[in-house]
């Protein structure tokens, strides 16, 4: 039977994790419409509706804010990868990882990646469990890219490697931003077109 402070704490710690998904709902969404470099932790804070001093409690720094958003991204992808299907065609699965992710970026969900520069990537590259994931993640995707290749079904004179970059380029394709400000074409009309020249090319058929 749970003692009254069990019940205190547990109180205690379900607040503290409500608060937390809060701050990340915020950072989430001003590293998709802003990047890193022009957010500020005055905003997070007034956005969360919560006093500076509090957030600090929780996250020391901008850079742990922003790690903290793009480390749960990246849990996000892991389980997406792991819920499709294991025996579909490789190039399908790529199209399919390729289509969430622009959704995710047409919807505001999916964080803006740090510049070459930034501050952020330095705490990335030192942060374990982002580093674990985006390696699962590139291994998982490789592999498909290069059975597509031996299938036939994506050019075999492109490095892998080139393949794979162009692929995670499409999670921050400032292309989705301009088709959708010019309100001609819906978010799946966009995602449609930019999946047609990611994976079709620009060449007349």
């Amino acid at each position: 039977m749970q003692s009254r402070s069990d019940v205190k704490v547990s109180f205690k710690a379900q607040m503290l994790q409500a608060r937390e998904d809060a701050i990340m709902r915020v950072v989430n969404q001003l590293l998709a419409e802003k990047g890193f470099d022009a957010m500020t932790v005055d905003e997070v804070a007034a956005n969360v509706g919560i006093a500076k001093a509090s957030l600090y409690k929780h996250f020391p720094s901008k850079e742990d804010l922003a790690a903290a958003a793009m480390v749960r991204v990246m849990r996000r992808a892991q389980a997406f990868l792991e819920g499709l299907a294991p025996d579909a065609p490789a190039l399908e699965q790529l199209r399919t990882v390729v289509r969430w992710t622009m959704e995710l970026k047409l919807a505001g969900e999916m964080p803006s990646l740090p510049s070459q520069n930034s501050s952020l990537r330095a705490t990335l590259m030192a942060n374990k469990d982002y580093m674990d994931g985006l390696i699962e993640v590139s291994d998982r995707l490789g592999a498909w890219i290069e059975a597509a290749q031996a299938q036939g079904a994506i050019n075999t004179q492109l490095p892998a490697i080139a393949v794979l970059y162009t692929l995670y380029a499409r999670a921050c394709d400032p292309v989705l931003e301009f088709l959708k400000m010019g309100g001609q074409h819906s978010d799946a009309e966009i995602v449609d077109l930019v999946m047609s020249t990611c994976f079709d090319g620009l060449n007349a058929r």
